[in-house]
């Protein structure tokens, strides 16, 4: 009596067992919103900007850029190509309506996760991917060195950033005054400061590099050591595709655990013979882990393989510029990042 007891036990949880399982599954296997017209239309379109070493179109009108390799990684891990996606333009005052509108599927556009952003406007943000802080960019000839010297000086910000509230704030803190300049237009942004009609601009420092080497004479103009803000850039979508979300998550998750195990576009293939079975969960040679997922067994494969990892994409499109990884190193290495395990 006792055995049939726990024989019919046995059977019943492993019913309910398997019944969880099959559920989970079609749940993940389920396209939201987001997903159903990206499908539908066959590419991923995504949002950026124009900031040399983030995204910049090439001499033959080609997407080139930090951003824009993970745009690339988003397409494969969702076609397995890298060239399903359309890149597009946006300035800031455009970029967050667009993206409320549908315009966009994703932003790779340097956007700052902020709370509001979060609750008010309903953005759903990835992973971080670039640990930035707010600049200040001056003319050499002002001879300041600190952000607080700017006492009484014209300072531009672009709106629609939080670069506006943040300059404030410092200066509000700080208990100096300086006069705002609002700049709506991208182009004229760096222009106000060669003309003089500003004494300096504010912006992201990642910006900020970019922006210097667009100026005639760039060694004319110094970065401020300081960071008046913390800006996390990350991944914005619209809320209600939790599909999309986890999909944008892994894809940048997988770019950073790579450089943890020392994975490389040029080595990957060696790994594929790992005894590790984390790592063979991760490169697809063990398929269940990505068959569980809904996803190609091989997808974060191809992404390395592909747009490599995390330190290569980092290398490939900023150290040119002077960039060091500083926050934006892993976190074996004194940096930020960390991803979460792969299993």
């Amino acid at each position: 009596m006792i055995k049939n007891k726990t024989f019919r036990w046995t059977i019943q949880s492993a019913a309910a067992a398997g019944f969880v399982a099959t559920t989970m599954l079609s749940g993940l296997a389920h396209a939201g919103p987001t997903l159903d017209k990206i499908s539908q239309r066959g590419t991923i379109k995504v949002g950026v900007g124009t900031t040399p070493g983030f995204f910049a179109p090439d001499s033959n009108g080609k997407w080139q850029g930090f951003f824009i390799d993970f745009g690339r990684a988003l397409s494969i891990t969702v076609f397995g190509s890298p060239d399903k996606v359309e890149f597009t333009s946006s300035s800031p005052q455009q970029r967050l309506p667009a993206l409320q509108s549908g315009e966009f599927d994703v932003l790779l556009s340097g956007v700052t996760v902020t709370a509001t952003r979060a609750f008010k406007l309903g953005f759903h943000f990835g992973p971080t991917v670039f640990y930035d802080g707010q600049g200040i960019l001056v003319r050499k000839d002002l001879g300041v060195t600190k952000a607080a010297d700017l006492d009484g000086a014209t300072i531009g910000a672009q709106s629609g950033t939080t670069g506006e509230l943040n300059v404030a704030d410092f200066f509000r803190k700080t208990g100096k005054t300086f006069k705002a300049v609002t700049i709506e237009d991208t182009g004229q942004f760096i222009a106000a400061l060669e003309s003089g009609r500003v004494d300096a601009i504010t912006q992201d420092s990642s910006d900020l590099v970019g922006k210097r080497t667009q100026l005639k004479k760039p060694d004319d103009y110094v970065l401020l050591p300081e960071r008046l803000s913390k800006e996390p850039l990350a991944p914005a979508i619209a809320g209600g595709d939790d599909r999309w979300l986890e999909i944008v998550n892994w894809t940048v998750n997988a770019t950073i655990q790579a450089e943890e195990w020392g994975i490389t576009s040029k080595n990957v293939d060696e790994f594929l013979k790992s005894e590790d079975p984390a790592i063979q969960r991760f490169l697809g040679v063990d398929k269940s882990f990505g068959e569980a997922l809904g996803l190609d067994p091989k997808w974060a494969y191809n992404v390395i393989k592909t747009v490599g990892n995390y330190g290569e994409i980092f290398d490939r499109n900023l150290k040119p510029l002077g960039w060091d990884r500083g926050y934006n190193n892993l976190w074996t290495a004194g940096g930020l990042l960390y991803s979460p395990p792969f299993r």
